[in-house]
């Protein structure tokens, strides 16, 4: 089937661009279902994107693509576009995502720019976008226990080990839902910002959502795929809060109001992307993303440690789910 949406693909380039030939090459994909190729047209390079139109959301791409750009976001620009098949033909950014040139000395100075760019992204009008409400977050929450606790690490919880669980899931829930809604990214982080001319750029936007203020920062500052010093992140967390505060009118949020938003917005997060990752790993055959499972864990034992709400879910993740993950690896890898 993959075979025959590329021919298809490669077909509907060529009609658009009235080509003789067109000869894909494939990129690394995402998480989700689409697939990215490159490819020439004129000497210039231009990115083909497989996308089914009934496993992704393309019409939330292109109302986001429009909207970041109106409101002075550099996006790919959407050069053809098939709704009914899926496909796309996207202006080529390069090959350079933030991810690939951070070092301790320059991360401060980016991550400081990818900030900026956050204001822009919450005056985006909220109509037509999905609302990250309690069964939304209650969703993803739950694809941990699924994935990551049942099917890839055969963790069963008791009756009483659940209603515990849920106690901390619904903290989290509480936290989140109290928060100022604005429009957020939903996957805002250094494999999503490319080197562009003229400062960042950003990808991968389709799954916006309306929902807590913090959760694309946290997305940023506590990567998935990056950890960075505790006294850095602070430091530009802090930044964040006060561009917020000063913009949006919201200076009666203390800062240790902000900081807990925070840590708890990032909670949920890392819950979801370890479920994630096994489910990406056991449903799709993407293995490469177990790789990722230790660093997510580290980050909920860091932070569930200072919350005692979180003490079941610290006890669970430091004393149950970490090593059966490493007693796994140990076998997989003698």
């Amino acid at each position: 089937m993959e075979n025959l949406r590329q021919i298809q693909l490669t077909q509907w380039l060529m009609k658009v661009f009235s080509l003789e030939k067109c000869e894909l090459s494939s990129m690394n994909g995402d998480a989700g279902f689409r697939r990215y190729f490159r490819f020439n047209k004129n000497n210039q390079s231009f990115i083909a994107v497989d996308s089914p139109s009934d496993k992704c959301n393309n019409p939330a791409f292109i109302y986001m693509q429009q909207q970041l750009e109106l409101v002075g976001i550099k996006v790919p620009e959407v050069v053809a576009y098939d709704e009914e098949h899926g496909f796309m033909c996207l202006s080529d950014l390069g090959t350079q995502d933030l991810s690939s040139v951070l070092t301790t000395q320059n991360m401060a100075e980016y991550y400081q720019q990818a900030i900026l760019l956050l204001p822009k992204v919450v005056s985006i009008p909220q109509q037509n976008l999905p609302v990250y409400d309690k069964p939304f977050i209650q969703l993803e929450l739950d694809i941990f226990s699924e994935w990551l606790l049942n099917e890839h690490l055969n963790i069963q919880l008791s009756v009483d080990e659940k209603k515990q669980l849920q106690i901390c899931f619904d903290f989290l829930i509480t936290s989140a839902l109290e928060q100022p809604k604005v429009v957020m990214h939903r996957d805002y982080h250094s494999r999503n910002l490319m080197i562009a001319d003229k400062g960042l750029a950003v990808i991968d936007f389709q799954d916006a959502v309306i929902g807590p203020i913090t959760y694309d920062v946290v997305s940023l500052l506590r990567d998935c795929y990056v950890k960075w010093p505790s006294e850095q992140i602070l430091s530009l967390f802090n930044y964040f809060a006060e561009l917020m505060s000063q913009q949006f009118s919201l200076g009666h949020i203390a800062l240790e109001q902000w900081k807990k938003w925070f840590d708890l917005m990032g909670l949920q997060r890392h819950i979801k992307a370890s479920g994630i990752f096994a489910r990406l790993y056991h449903r799709d055959d993407k293995s490469g993303y177990l790789a990722d499972i230790p660093l997510t864990l580290s980050y909920i034992v860091d932070i569930s440690a200072d919350y005692p709400e979180c003490e079941f879910l610290y006890n669970l993740v430091n004393n149950t789910v970490i090593p059966a993950l490493e007693k796994k690896l140990v076998v997989n890898n003698p």
